[in-house]
């Protein structure tokens, strides 16, 4: 069974029960598998040799899921070809893809939990009473070692997201 951690985290100051292990800095990144389509999926190893941001949001179509979104897909084309900024929600592809061309993001691949909540149980951020992923951030390097992570304690808040570039700019 996995592993459930309380009290680590919130929403709007009420406790939420994240399941999975706590990564951190110097782990091996774990594997996971989400939807790039309904029908597609992929895995860590679709981006190995790449250095990779993973920005973890609730929902894409809350408000600070979407600031975050967009600022790393502005962030993302000065990061080179060697970073993949991955964007992991538990939207389907079909509303990941229509706010995408609403919102002009195109520079993130947008990447869909919502089947199996892999990803979610695999880095210990889904929510138990929501079925959603804790909103957190993940730099892993080329050789998918974990160089940068940011568990958010409040699920309203915004990431350091300066933090979480200068981690991959020291990557690259």
């Amino acid at each position: 069974m996995s592993q459930e951690r309380t009290g680590v985290a919130a929403f709007k100051g009420n406790p939420i029960t994240l399941i999975g292990p706590e990564v951190k800095v110097g782990d091996q990144a774990p594997d996971f598998t989400v939807n790039k389509s309904l029908v597609d999926s992929v895995s860590l190893k679709d981006f190995a040799g790449k250095v990779k941001l993973i920005s973890v949001v609730p929902s894409i179509d809350t408000g600070v899921c979407d600031a975050q979104t967009r600022r790393f897909n502005e962030e993302a084309a000065s990061l080179g070809e060697n970073v993949m900024v991955l964007t992991v929600s538990v939207d389907t592809p079909f509303a990941q893809s229509r706010w995408c061309g609403a919102a002009g993001v195109d520079k993130v691949v947008m990447l869909s939990d919502f089947k199996s909540h892999d990803f979610g149980q695999a880095y210990g951020v889904y929510i138990k009473e929501f079925g959603l992923d804790m909103r957190s951030i993940f730099v892993i390097d080329a050789n998918d070692k974990v160089q940068y992570v940011e568990y958010l304690s409040e699920m309203t808040e915004h990431p350091n997201y300066e933090q979480a570039i200068n981690a991959v700019k020291a990557l690259v």
